[in-house]
């Protein structure tokens, strides 16, 4: 039975030998993976750091681009600005213009019109009544159809 002790100790031995080597594989196992974990977090927060950085890099240049153009733009807003009040005094005045010119006009008429009544009264008279007859003529033609 010695044999058979012999072989029971060692198949003991064996089974502890590869229990501590599994243990210790295990072990490894596990510091492998945290460890793995932990330079993947830490890999993970450095690329997010660095998009941050990125993208307040980029909004900055951005906001740079908007000065630029806004700057660029500004005077040609202003000159566009005072054109279009220029427009606006010349629209107002050439308005103001014909207003005058018109009222002179109208004014040169009626003097013209009440020098002729008063040097032609009979004529004036009958070309009133002719008028008159016309337009009431012409009013009910119209009402006819």
């Amino acid at each position: 039975m010695n044999q058979f002790d012999d072989s029971k100790k060692k198949l003991a031995e064996a089974a502890e030998s590869t229990k501590e080597a599994v243990k210790d594989a295990a072990q490894t196992a596990r510091d492998s993976a945290k460890e793995f974990a932990q330079e993947t977090r830490a890999s993970a927060r450095e690329a997010a750091q660095t998009t941050r950085e990125a993208a307040h890099q980029a909004m900055d240049k951005a906001q740079e681009g908007l000065r630029a153009v806004e700057k660029e733009l500004s005077p040609a807003i202003d000159d566009l600005s005072a054109r279009a009040q220029e427009f606006c005094n010349k629209g107002i005045h050439l308005c103001a213009e014909g207003t005058d010119r018109a009222r002179r006009h109208f004014q040169q008429a009626a003097e013209t019109t009440t020098r002729y009544v008063v040097e032609q009264p009979g004529k004036s008279i009958l070309m009133a009544a002719a008028a008159g007859a016309a337009i009431a003529a012409a009013f009910l033609l119209g009402r006819r159809r």
